[in-house]
């Protein structure tokens, strides 16, 4: 058996991770990655904070195995919360557990597990590593985060163990319970760790505070409907808080953060018939012609596609059909069946029908 390095993040997912690889006989050591000062707001044992790192200790010392707290909030910073605030200050919707995955866990977490002296890194990721290697979802579709994953490298995911995989939620939690863990029953977090309220706008403003974002609302002809005073407060698709009456179901159709426009338009203006994405990682990359399937958002469904990939990094992908709120700064994830061919960050939508 091999030392694995276990991110232990203080719930249960990673918690029962570190005691199935023991289980198996294999050397394990519990990391805690140490990402940033609890943020206002937070409620105890809700998101990344002291609860969190103290509940992965008690398991690891319940385990009986050694446990590391590692320093890592100057990378998260730089990497993941500043990112967060440049792209929606570009007018884009970021994804911030994508980059913290790309980053942190399987390029900074992976080195220094390495540094250890282990073979593998194991987190609580509900997906699975085929041989190849290759990223597939996991067998709980429901759970499944492979979307999150894409930015792994083909060398990180040959020492990469997702434990996980092949289980439910339930079966997990029945695990920790058979374990006896502390963390068997500990509710889990839907939340941006560094932004536990939901809030992004305070965040954003918070963090740039000199910037000023006020603008104009207008509508697909350019004609002023409204004021706001951030147009980062708004996201592709949304309906609820757009500041103005107009009598019938306006959408927010896009953000130009050069003019400090928001454009709101009908539904019919938020479907498209393909994108374009740049800063690809491919685990394989699909034949011109062949029709695969891609997500466009997490817990989005499925939309069918023919992708056409450059050397530069950048992918075309025509959809079958149309796919609604193809949203700037999210992720393009591409499957053949279970199975990640690669992804990428949305740059912009092509063409309405």
């Amino acid at each position: 058996m091999s030392k694995v390095v276990v991110a232990m993040s203080g719930g249960v997912d990673s918690s029962v991770t570190a005691a199935l690889l023991l289980e198996q006989g294999h050397e394990v050591i519990g990391v805690h990655m140490k990402l940033h000062d609890v943020a206002p707001g937070a409620e105890p044992g809700k998101c990344c904070g002291l609860d969190d790192a103290l509940d992965a200790r008690r398991v690891a010392d319940e385990l009986g195995i050694p446990f590391y707290v590692m320093n890592l909030r100057e990378a998260f910073q730089k990497s993941v919360m500043d990112q967060f605030s440049d792209d929606y200050l570009a007018g884009r919707t970021p994804n911030p557990c994508i980059h913290c995955n790309g980053v942190l866990k399987f390029r900074v977490l992976m080195a220094r597990s390495m540094a250890l002296g282990a073979e593998a890194l194991a987190t609580g990721h509900y997906c699975q590593v085929t041989h190849g290697p290759k990223l597939k979802r996991a067998v709980d579709h429901r759970k499944d985060q492979s979307y999150f994953l894409f930015p792994i490298t083909k060398k990180a995911l040959e020492r990469t163990l997702f434990p996980l995989g092949g289980m439910t939620k339930a079966e997990v939690r029945q695990h920790a319970e058979r374990f006896g863990l502390v963390t068997a029953s500990k509710p889990e977090s839907q939340d941006i760790c560094f932004v536990p309220d939901g809030n992004h706008t305070r965040h954003v403003s918070e963090a740039r505070p000199d910037v000023d974002a006020s603008g104009e609302i207008v509508n697909m002809k350019g004609e002023v409907l409204g004021y706001h005073d951030a147009y980062y407060k708004y996201t592709v698709g949304q309906r609820k808080g757009l500041g103005i009456a107009l009598g019938h179901p306006a959408y927010v159709i896009s953000v130009d953060a050069g003019s400090k426009r928001v454009i709101v338009g009908s539904e019919e203006h938020l479907h498209h018939q393909g994108l374009q994405a740049s800063r690809c990682n491919w685990f394989e990359v699909p034949p011109e012609g062949e029709v695969v399937m891609a997500r466009i958002r997490h817990n989005g469904g499925l939309v069918p596609c023919r992708v056409k990939a450059a050397e530069d990094g950048t992918v075309t992908a025509r959809f079958e059909g149309t796919a609604r709120a193809v949203a700037p700064g999210q992720a393009a994830v591409f499957y053949r069946d279970d199975v990640v061919l690669g992804g990428g960050w949305i740059d912009h939508a092509l063409g309405a029908p």
